[in-house]
Parts: C-alpha cells; sequence; structure tokens
C-alpha cells in the first residue's frame, strides 16, 4: 500500500536554480522540439519527491528520450497526471506526485503555474522558485529563466497547480536527490 509523503518544495527549487540555465545531462532536451519547459519543471518535482509513476499511457516517467509518459513533457498531459493523481488514486497504481487547481494566493515554493491562450491551450509550464512584490518568481526551461517575475510574461490564461504531495512504495531509490541534482543518475 503506498504511502503519502511530503514534497520536499527546498529540493525542488535547488534543481530549479542549478539547472535553470543549462541542461542535465541525464534528460534530453525538447527545446525545438516542442519546448523543454514542462520536462523541466517535472524534473524539478522529482528532485522533491524522487518518485516516479510508471503506469503506461496514464503514468509520469522518465527513463529515456523515447521512452517517457506523454506526462513528463507535455503541458495539458502533466496536467492531466497531477491533478487525477490526486482526486482518483485508484488510477494507474498512484504512485508519484499529486496536486490541485488552487488560486493563485495559496501558491508555495515548488508549485507549478501554466499559462495558456484566450483559446484555452495551454502552452507553457513554470516552477515558483521565489517571491517578489506582487508577483510569483518562476523558473523555466525553452525560453530559461530563474527567478524571473510571473508578472513579465504575456499571457491570456493562466492556472495554479499546489503540489501536496506524493506517494511511494519505496520501490523507487528513497532519496535520488544527491545523484539527480548532480547529473549521475536517475536513481531508477
Amino acid at each position: 500500500m503506498p504511502e503519502i509523503r511530503e514534497y520536499n518544495r527546498a529540493r525542488a527549487v535547488a534543481y530549479a536554480r542549478r539547472w535553470a540555465f543549462s541542461r542535465n545531462p541525464l534528460f534530453f532536451d525538447f527545446t525545438g522540439r516542442g519546448g523543454n519547459c514542462t520536462s523541466f519543471v517535472s524534473q524539478c518535482i522529482l528532485a522533491g519527491c524522487c518518485q516516479m509513476n510508471f503506469t503506461p499511457d496514464f503514468g509520469w516517467y522518465y527513463i529515456s528520450s523515447d521512452e517517457r509518459a506523454a506526462g513528463w513533457t507535455g503541458v495539458e498531459f502533466f496536467y492531466n497526471f497531477i491533478t487525477a493523481n490526486a482526486e482518483e488514486p485508484g488510477v494507474g497504481d498512484g504512485l508519484g506526485p499529486f496536486g490541485r487547481e488552487v488560486r493563485g494566493q495559496i501558491l508555495s515554493l515548488g508549485d507549478v503555474i501554466q499559462l495558456g491562450r484566450r483559446d484555452g491551450d495551454y502552452y507553457h509550464t513554470l516552477i515558483v522558485t521565489g517571491y517578489g512584490r506582487r508577483t510569483y518568481l518562476v523558473s523555466a526551461h525553452s525560453d530559461d529563466a530563474y527567478n524571473r517575475p510571473l508578472s513579465s510574461y504575456n499571457y491570456s490564461r493562466i492556472r495554479y497547480i499546489h503540489i501536496e504531495g506524493y506517494r511511494t512504495d519505496e520501490r523507487f531509490v528513497s532519496n535520488c536527490f544527491d545523484d539527480l541534482i548532480n547529473g549521475v543518475s536517475l536513481g531508477i
């Protein structure tokens, strides 16, 4: 039976700080091939929980550029995984991070923001890495940024995702953080 654990926000932010302006060699760089923003945020979240979800089609995992879940790299797929994993722990095996869409005023470090177009198409994923005057500071890939004011982005729609925790069954290395942030191993 999976155990619910607290998401380590400090580790997620430390990972973002380390890799915001470069690429971890453990992961393929999708810049120019649909964008690297959601993969980067997934990497940050992995640093904060060290637990993937290997459910075929609907999980959240990365083994290689050819062997990964759509939820790892796709903006909408990421949203669907994180929020469904929170509401329906019976979907797949329920392992990995889970969260819910919230009002913007209650975001914490390590939470996620997605930007969208007027037509409702969400296209960019960011991670909260700080607080500024009346705005969140975010980090991202594709257009690399660390602690960039959210207010400097141009968008029509926005959604905020609070990462509530993660489920683990200890199959995954319980402390992958050091190897992950140093680009040594995914620990899988």
